[in-house]
């Protein structure tokens, strides 16, 4: 389905607006993927360390 060009410029300016959320919901979703379809133990285990060390930090 094609998008009309009001929400074309809606989404536009809710890019430029939102460059924060933006990058995080990019970031978010490329982490999950790589988990769910590419991801190796050893990448696991080192993921559940960064994530430990994370949450030590956020903790404080």
């Amino acid at each position: 389905m094609a998008l009309s060009e009001a929400k074309k410029r809606a989404n536009a300016r809710w890019n430029a607006k939102n460059k924060d959320k933006q990058l995080i919901y990019n970031t978010k979703s490329a982490a999950k993927r790589f988990v769910k379809e590419f991801a190796t133990e050893d990448n696991l285990k080192e993921l559940e360390q960064l994530i430990a060390q994370r949450r030590a930090i956020l903790n404080k």
